[in-house]
């Protein structure tokens, strides 16, 4: 048993451990059940789960979403059109998000597909080069688009 404090009581019967508690105006909590024997606490239980709510919604106000960008590819893109891209691609990595880098196939475009694929393949390397992000998908053609996906690098 734990008391109000901290200082450990040692072992009691229930009985005992109980009417400590009540004469301390406090709760006896279990919070080791599976221990043998198990661990029980003294303390105010509705300012222990105030704090651990408190706790939850700190960590969860400090979580990061990941989002999903999508940046859209020509296979006849002129190179400032794909400079313009580029920077998007980077600045969304930069900012924490993954890129679904895309290279859409009109009409007759499709028999050139290795086009596209030299593309998405400029993109991965200049972004890997600058060592911003790892290619979660390689370059894959479904349907009319190539599609590739760029993760960023986990900040540690």
């Amino acid at each position: 048993m734990v008391g109000a404090e901290g200082e450990q009581i040692g072992i009691k019967p229930f009985r005992e451990a109980m009417q400590m508690a009540i004469d301390a105006n406090l709760d006896l909590v279990n919070v080791a059940p599976q221990a043998k024997p198990p661990v029980c606490r003294i303390m105010d239980y509705g300012k222990f789960r105030y704090e651990q709510q408190k706790k939850e919604k700190e960590a969860r106000k400090n979580q990061k979403i990941v989002d999903l960008k999508e940046v859209w590819f020509r296979a006849n893109i002129d190179e400032h059109d794909y400079q313009t891209k580029m920077r998007n691609v980077i600045k969304f990595l930069k900012e924490g998000d993954k890129v679904k880098c895309s290279v859409r196939f009109r009409g007759r475009e499709i028999a050139h597909a290795n086009i596209g694929q030299k593309i998405l393949e400029r993109v991965a390397q200049e972004a890997t080069g600058e060592d911003l992000c790892v290619i979660e998908r390689v370059p894959k053609l479904e349907g009319r688009s190539m599609i590739m996906i760029l993760a960023p690098k986990a900040v540690h």
